[in-house]
């Protein structure tokens, strides 16, 4: 494989070899499901995700927190198998399973053996195709889920994460919490949740990856069985289309968050629209969160915990949407630290636009990118998931080899120029902890690259 792969909506198969001599085949059944697989040389175990495209974004009035208490529900019982079925199905062969749900999808997973993947495929099919959703269950999970919404909000992190989103999108779908609030998830009613399964949980809906020991037609011919003993349908109908990457451009709502929590240590939060999934200078912004805030080498662990001594923990982080994105800066301080901290994070954001980064750490950044991912990719489950977003977020598979490919091509200029951009954007700050929002100062730039 010389360079990235697409992969159309209309194409039945494909086939194709990744590094490392993994051979990567995609099935488009009739039904719009697709089926993607990565066949590892030497594996025994493999990775199992059923993934459907919708997230907490697409969620209408009425509808917050429905994805996440949906994924939760699935777990608790089909007209074959009970909540307890379920989990000694997996737990019984040593295997784990979970799932996740995000802004932009839901995934449910398990890691296996590779002679116990035909009944993890089962078991994960019947749950996606067949949940009871019993009002019983529903009020069960209704609890437990109010109490992971009091954990989340026990923690400092999530809480300052939370708020940043909501500051930096506003009133945009990515500003919400995926979960939902408590107010929503105690006002969910079991039939409007059922209306949400039933509106997205579809054949076409559905992308199943497989990555590790795995043979594709079997894996397919298994699927194909499980989805026919279940009540979806099985008319012939095009896989759902993917999402819009037209660039929206969020309106922050407040541009400083001040939580007051009675802490001995504050969270300091800052960030700023940031740039979408499938933009071209997703390369050139690795290499500037690497250089900035992505280890013990970056210039903020250096300049804020190395030399100064302010902060245990200071990185930058940097996820993306179809149409958007988020760039951010995190460090957990003492409170009366608040305003240096914050302050000499900005400060190195902005040099980085005044004047760039260095050659010698575009290096050190290509070294840390291209050895980080390909140890990952040792992992069955980095494998599964990086099939699952090719699939359903960029419509491309980008292995190893292209990826370091476009990491080699990024040069001075565009991480500056990057920077730049980023720092010409509103600046959001959220402060979580002992701190008097009154007499809070939030960073000001100081930098010739983004004063008008």
């Amino acid at each position: 494989m010389n360079g990235p792969v697409s992969l159309p909506l209309d194409s039945v198969e494909l086939s194709f070899r990744a590094t490392g001599d993994a051979l990567v085949r995609r099935t488009l059944l009739p039904t719009g499901v697709r089926v993607l697989t990565e066949q590892m040389p030497g594996a025994r175990s493999a990775t199992v995700g059923f993934w459907v495209a919708v997230g907490s974004r697409d969620e209408q009035p009425g509808e917050r927190g429905s994805t996440h208490f949906l994924e939760h529900l699935l777990f608790k019982g089909t007209a074959t198998r009970s909540a307890l079925d379920i989990a000694v199905a997996f737990e019984s062969v040593g295997g784990e399973h979970n799932a996740a749900t995000a802004k932009e999808y839901t995934c449910y997973y398990a890691r296996v053996r590779d002679v116990d993947l035909d009944d993890a495929v089962d078991v994960l099919a019947d749950m996606l195709t067949s949940s009871a959703l019993e009002p019983g269950e529903f009020e069960t999970e209704r609890g437990v889920i109010l109490e992971e919404l009091a954990m989340a909000d026990d923690d400092p992190a999530d809480v300052a994460g939370e708020r940043l989103f909501e500051s930096v999108f506003g009133a945009h779908p990515l500003g919400r919490p995926i979960g939902g609030s408590p107010e929503s998830i105690r006002e969910a009613r079991r039939d409007d949740v059922h209306a949400h399964y039933l509106t997205n949980y579809r054949p076409r809906d559905l992308v199943v990856t497989i990555a590790g020991a795995v043979d594709h037609d079997h894996a397919v011919e298994r699927l194909e069985q499980a989805l026919a003993r279940s009540p979806w349908s099985t008319e012939a109908a095009p896989p759902v289309p993917r999402r819009s990457t037209e660039l929206v451009v969020p309106t922050p709502s407040e541009p400083v968050v001040v939580v007051r929590r009675p802490l001995e240590q504050a969270t300091v939060l800052l960030g700023m629209p940031g740039i979408s999934a499938t933009d071209d200078r997703r390369p050139a912004l690795a290499v500037l969160n690497s250089v900035l805030g992505g280890g013990m080498s970056s210039r903020l662990f250096q300049e804020i915990r190395e030399r100064r001594g302010l902060a245990y923990s200071v990185y930058s982080f940097a996820p993306s949407y179809s149409d958007a994105g988020l760039f951010g800066l995190y460090a957990g301080c003492t409170p009366s630290n608040v305003e240096t901290v914050g302050q000499l994070m900005l400060d190195e954001l902005d040099r980085v636009a005044d004047s760039g980064v260095t050659e010698l750490e575009r290096e050190r950044a290509l070294g840390q990118l291209g050895g980080a991912a390909a140890l990952a990719l040792e992992d069955s489950d980095t494998r599964m998931n990086r099939l699952g977003r090719a699939e359903l977020s960029t419509g491309e598979f980008v292995d190893l080899d292209a990826s370091l490919a476009r990491l080699g091509r990024v040069r001075l200029d565009d991480v500056r120029d990057l920077a730049r951009e980023l720092r010409s954007g509103p600046l959001s700050t959220v402060i979580v902890g002992d701190v008097e929002a009154s007499s809070f100062t939030p960073p000001t730039t100081t930098s010739a690259a983004v004063t008008p």
